[in-house]
């Protein structure tokens, strides 16, 4: 039986690939591209030559299959995204569950990922944290932020560009715009910057300087005194709610 082995690649710049990814991707029988135009540019600067093949999230559901029987037939397959670690907010988890299901040793190198740099660079804790990615779009979306607003740990969001000031305005909404925030973006790229502060002052920042590039949200949890705060407005509410219901039943 052969082996899967999940290779992180960089997110902005070549020197990040590490030795022995090079030489997994050059011993590999097959190599799962998301995209095969991004990773041949990748492959083809560290003169890889190995047969690749698309895997993206419009296709895994049809491939998947196929994949883990020519693993179990004996190939060894290499995973790599089009930046960072495969199957994190990227494609790979359903082939990394099938391999697990179908008993095929999966090996995920270290290397490259975005939101790591992102937390440690930013300032704020990072002994605990939580991990969101891109938050959904629409359905769900307010649900999952109503969620986090109890949120201790340091969380990590990632998105677009073009996406940013509405998020963090919608951030306002729901942890407040004194809620202590750092913006990163171009990672490890030329014009990497983390932009830190509150959450009204990066947004006034981004309002004036357009945002670029690939970007991470890492979000103060709440502190212990917004988290007192919020238990007594809930007692309040609680006593509130008694109240009501007494004089419901008195009448």
């Amino acid at each position: 039986m052969g082996k899967l082995f999940v290779v992180p690649t960089p997110v902005g710049n070549m020197e990040d690939m590490t030795f022995r990814a090079i030489r997994v991707l050059k011993e590999a029988d097959l190599i799962l591209a998301e995209d095969t135009r991004t990773s041949g540019i990748l492959l083809k600067h560290y003169e890889i030559k190995n047969a690749m093949q698309s895997h993206h999230k419009f296709n895994e559901h049809q491939t998947t299959e196929s994949i883990v029987r020519r693993i179990k037939a004996g190939e060894t397959v290499a995973l790599i995204s089009d930046a960072g670690t495969p199957a994190i907010s990227d494609p790979g988890f359903l082939l990394v569950r099938e391999c697990v299901r179908n008993g095929i040793e999966v090996q995920t190198l270290p290397g490259a990922t975005a939101f790591v740099p992102a937390l440690v660079s930013s300032g704020l804790p990072d002994e605990r944290f939580c991990f969101e990615g891109f938050l959904p779009q629409k359905k769900g979306r307010a649900t999952r932020l109503e969620a986090l607003k109890q949120e201790s740990r340091t969380m990590i969001f990632y998105e677009s560009p073009y996406r940013l000031v509405k998020t963090l305005t919608q951030f306002v909404e729901y942890f407040g715009a004194e809620r202590q925030v750092s913006v990163c973006r171009e990672i490890s790229k030329v014009h990497e910057e983390s932009v830190r502060g509150t959450l009204a002052e990066v947004i006034q920042h981004f309002t004036e300087t357009e945002p670029k590039g690939e970007i991470v949200i890492v979000l103060a949890g709440i502190d212990a005194k917004e988290e007192k705060e919020h238990q007594k407005e809930l007692q309040k509410e609680e006593r509130k709610s008694k109240k009501y219901k007494n004089n419901i039943n008195n009448i």
